[in-house]
């Protein structure tokens, strides 16, 4: 400004033209990949069907333990649940088996000893007298 407070404007200093900064563009050869071949998708797809077919297998088969296993463990609680039943049983046999028992039951059904060395029996009264002494079998119409 100080040019212009004296009056002439042929002593400013002229303007510097702004320097144009020229970018030199360069181009960029992008290079494209070419698709996957289809062989080599077939054998990606080929891959991954075989990996989820092992992992279907090997599920499968642990569901099959898991089942087994379940019926073990079923089967051995049934095992004991029948010992049970059995040691049970074999108490009444015993308790059953006992002669003071049996002489009990006889009596009830009205059954009488007779001792096979009495006098004066031959082997024919032997035969008859054993025979009447043994319990007729009942049938369903009797009580």
């Amino acid at each position: 400004m100080p040019a212009y407070m004296h009056g002439n404007l042929a002593t400013q200093q002229p303007q510097r033209p702004e320097k144009k900064v020229r970018i030199k563009e360069t181009k960029k050869v992008v290079v494209r990949s070419k698709t996957l071949p289809v062989q080599e998708k077939l054998l990606y797809l080929f891959t991954v069907v075989v990996c989820v077919m092992v992992a279907g297998l090997i599920i499968w088969r642990y569901a099959q333990i898991y089942e087994m296993n379940q019926n073990i463990l079923a089967m051995e609680q049934r095992i004991k649940q029948i010992e049970a039943q059995n040691v049970i049983l074999k108490q009444q046999v015993d308790k059953l088996s006992d002669p003071l028992e049996l002489e009990k039951q006889a009596k009830l059904l009205g059954l009488s000893f007779q001792d096979p060395q009495t006098p004066g029996t031959t082997d024919k009264s032997k035969k008859t007298e054993t025979a009447s002494a043994q319990p007729t079998k009942k049938t369903k119409d009797q009580p």
